[in-house]
């Protein structure tokens, strides 16, 4: 099995930027993609950004386009979400995802974009 831990959530003013890390541990060599999710109060849950294992390859969501990055540390168990230019609709409980034969979540994270 794999295990989620998330950790970098917190409150930030309009325009500031905060930085999502998620370790993983366990089978970590069977998961093929690692995404970033999103649920705001009363709403679904959303896709964010998500990388791929096999080449790195991200996908974003056209809101956090142009201001959120998500990359891999080199032995591809941590990945991080860089956010810039922070917004009050970005608040939110961020949620890691570790794809394999399975789908494993993490416990989730607050981040609160508020003046």
């Amino acid at each position: 099995q794999v295990r989620l831990v998330e950790s970098g959530g917190g409150l930030v003013q309009p325009g500031g930027s905060l930085r999502l890390s998620c370790a993983a541990s366990g089978f970590t060599s069977r998961i093929t993609a690692m995404s970033w999710y999103r649920q705001a109060p009363g709403k679904e849950r959303e896709l964010v950004a998500g990388i791929t294992s096999s080449d790195n390859s991200a996908n974003y969501a056209d809101s956090v386009k142009g201001r959120f990055t998500i990359s891999r540390d080199n032995a591809g168990n941590t990945v991080h979400l860089q956010m810039n230019s922070l917004k009050p609709e970005d608040t939110a409980v961020y949620y890691c995802n570790a794809r394999l034969w399975v789908e494993v979540w993490g416990q989730g994270t607050q981040v609160t974009v508020a003046s």
